[in-house]
């Protein structure tokens, strides 16, 4: 076939480096942008297929979000704004990791099981960040479609929520919004403008695309919504020491931002689906709202307004085990909001908020966004229409209808969300500070430990609990239940060989002794090989615990841990300088 000629002497224009393997997560593909020239050129042809078997158009967006700015990725677009399913997830990793000589043979492979009618026409949608490498990236993906006969629109410059939202918007012909940069804007801002007073607040847009965006859209707000941007891609390396994964990790202030006590702050990830808030009191010290914070003051807003629209309508939090559990039990235990926890990535959530009238997820990064089923919104709307509605259940109905149209429902979206944040903080009177003192979240702390193969690590119960090596669940447990609300899980990377650990307890004494248990397992070699002897296991972790534990009195009562000559002695055990100076700095 002649399209598939045209296929092979494009093919050649970007080869495949020779025993490169990478596979398709959660956040597509990521790595080294000097890596994906021959990934953004098969992406291309994947997406063109896509397209043709959906009969819709499908996004390609060349990003990778929160990483440096070296790296670069890229991630498809499913026609309603959604992730790529799973099977076609797996279609993306066959076909980038496909030698040259059979990538054609892998091209039809895909074709004849997905019964793909190659006379249908391909529509896709392009975008890119910031990145030095996205001009020659996303040229890629566009010769990758082209060469399949596919058409395109290529965006340039748009954040990865506002690509998820033109997809939708052509696919549902109208029907979500205007498939343009400017209609976003006008959809947002229309709905925002009629919910919300003048207010102040400072942005940190992480030297990214949400920057730019966040220019272009002030016009649009008519001075209801002050900006203060800082890190806006003027001057300064995309992510670095800026955005909202360094505030999460680092907890602390980017750099660049100059905040005053008490000021409402936000910050923005690489490609604006992330957010988080924060400030800093009379004391100099730093508060943290991540998307615990985020999704318990939405859901508890919209609870308030079905209530008093007087809609019985079932309301729900997605959370994943990284949640916080203050978080989850204030949700569960005053707000009497039902809260589902599902694995880690955006996908997850997603599908899970989709069971709901209403579903709020947001991960603790701070992604996430709010769902209504198409029957939630239709009574909404029908109650909004009823003559007979009082002005009080008016009121609330009519807030319900704008908050829908201020959320984009198709991907987190930092600049949708924060939006939404400030109209309900705006409607219900309160300050961050406020906001910061629904619940105190437990002493927390996350870190990630490189292995030689994640996979020996396996887990159930959305993450939670590990089902494999042997044993190390049964450790973990018996070190959990020594303090009160404690809760700790290891679960490993979906995209890397390292293993995630999460520790939370009642004091940052109990979380910090936790995470140098664990570290001291994880710095047994033994435990990441298939050949793991569970006995070594256990007494590498009873040991650890019998240090730790047997000198708790003491370090509880002890102002500087590492002067404390039993902490030293455990850290000693785990010469890694990231859980050493993680615990210098907390406890100063």
């Amino acid at each position: 076939m002649a399209q598939f000629e045209e296929v092979s002497q494009k093919s050649k224009l970007h080869p495949k480096p020779e025993g490169l393997a990478l596979q398709y997560g959660t956040a597509g593909f990521r790595t080294d942008a000097k890596h994906l020239d021959h990934i953004m050129f098969r992406m291309g042809l994947l997406a063109t297929l896509r397209s043709k078997k959906t009969k819709s158009t499908i996004g390609v967006m060349v990003t990778a979000s929160h990483n440096p700015e070296e790296d670069n990725g890229v991630k498809l677009i499913d026609p309603m704004g959604e992730m790529v399913t799973a099977v076609w997830e797996g279609y993306a990793t066959q076909l980038a990791n496909t030698e040259q000589d059979s990538l054609l043979k892998e091209l039809k492979d895909i074709i004849e099981k997905e019964d793909i009618d190659m006379s249908e026409p391909a529509s896709i949608y392009v975008g890119k960040d910031t990145r030095p490498s996205g001009a020659s990236l996303s040229r890629a993906v566009l010769d990758g479609v082209s060469s399949l006969g596919g058409k395109t629109h290529d965006y340039g410059l748009v954040t990865t929520p506002q690509l998820h939202y033109m997809v939708c918007c052509c696919n549902t012909h109208g029907c979500y919004g205007s498939p343009t940069v400017e209609g976003y804007y006008q959809k947002l801002s229309q709905a925002f403008l009629q919910l919300t007073q003048n207010k102040r607040l400072l942005v940190d847009g992480a030297n990214g695309i949400g920057a730019l965006k966040m220019r272009e859209m002030e016009p649009f707000l008519r001075s209801k919504l002050q900006v203060v941007l800082s890190n806006d891609s003027s001057s300064g390396k995309l992510n670095h020491m800026c955005g909202a994964d360094y505030v999460k990790v680092q907890q602390k202030a980017p750099q660049g931002m100059n905040m005053g006590v008490g000021e409402c702050c936000c910050s923005f990830d690489g490609d604006a689906d992330r957010i988080v808030y924060y400030y800093t009191d009379s004391k100099g010290c730093f508060h943290l709202l991540d998307g615990d914070k985020i999704a318990t003051l939405i859901s508890t807003y919209l609870k308030e307004l079905l209530t008093q629209a007087g809609l019985n309508l079932q309301i729900a939090v997605v959370q994943t085990a990284y949640a916080n559990g203050s978080s989850t039990r204030y949700l569960e235990d005053v707000m009497k909001v039902a809260v589902c926890c599902t694995k880690t990535g955006v996908k997850h959530l997603h599908h899970a908020a989709q069971e709901y009238d209403i579903g709020v997820y947001f991960e603790a990064n701070g992604h996430g966004t709010v769902l209504f089923s198409k029957a939630a919104q239709k009574q909404i709307q029908e109650l909004v229409k009823d003559p007979n509605t009082n002005d009080e259940r008016k009121r609330a109905v009519k807030l319900l209808e704008s908050t829908i149209n201020l959320i984009n429902q198709t991907v987190g979206d930092a600049i949708s969300d924060m939006l939404v944040i400030e109209t309900v903080l705006a409607i219900r009177g309160m300050s961050v500070q406020d906001w910061h003192a629904i619940y105190t979240d437990l002493p927390n702390r996350q870190l990630k430990v490189t292995v030689s193969d994640r996979r020996v690590i396996d887990t159930t119960d959305a993450e939670r609990r590990a089902v494999t090596p042997e044993g190390l669940q049964d450790a973990i447990d018996s070190l959990v239940k020594k303090y009160k609300t404690a809760r700790s899980f290891v679960r490993p990377s979906g995209t890397e060989d390292v293993v995630r650990v999460y520790a939370e307890a009642d004091t940052q004494v109990h979380m910090i002794i936790m995470l140098i248990i664990y570290l001291n397992i994880f710095n047994c070699k033994c435990i990441f090989s298939v050949f793991m002897c569970r006995k070594t296991l256990i007494v590498w972790l009873m040991r650890s615990v019998w240090l730790c534990i047997v000198s708790l009195k003491e370090l509880e009562t002890s102002q500087n841990l590492y002067t404390n000559q039993a902490f030293m002695q455990a850290v000693s055990l785990n010469p890694s300088s990231e859980i050493y100076e993680y615990c210098k700095c907390t406890v100063d």
